[in-house]
């Protein structure tokens, strides 16, 4: 299993905001199955396989395109471990016990 940290930024939009764009990329997120998501205020983290995100990656690139955006910056972070699953909540979870113990 893999996890990520996803940012689509498009470049060359009318408005300042991204919301709209944004809020595009998370209806297709939430049409599909394949990858677990959360989005946070500077992007969203993923988690499935490593395929299933790459591919998932790829679609959503393109959706300030499908909107008319003339140039779009996608930024993928992606963490990958095969000696035992890890996921999202997991990765918090660690940090957290850490900072309980006052270490």
């Amino acid at each position: 299993m893999a996890t990520a940290d996803l940012t689509v930024i498009s470049l060359g939009r009318a408005e300042v905001s991204a919301s709209g764009y944004i809020a595009a990329i998370q209806r297709k997120l939430a049409a599909q199955d394949r990858v677990k998501y959360v989005m946070h205020a500077m992007g969203t983290s993923l988690e499935g396989s490593t395929a299933d995100i790459l591919a998932l990656v790829g679609e959503l690139h393109a959706v300030p395109f499908e909107l008319g955006i003339p140039r779009v910056y996608t930024v993928l972070k992606l963490d990958e471990r095969r000696d035992r699953e890890q996921t999202l909540e997991d990765k918090v979870a660690s940090v957290e016990r850490l900072l309980a113990e006052g270490s």
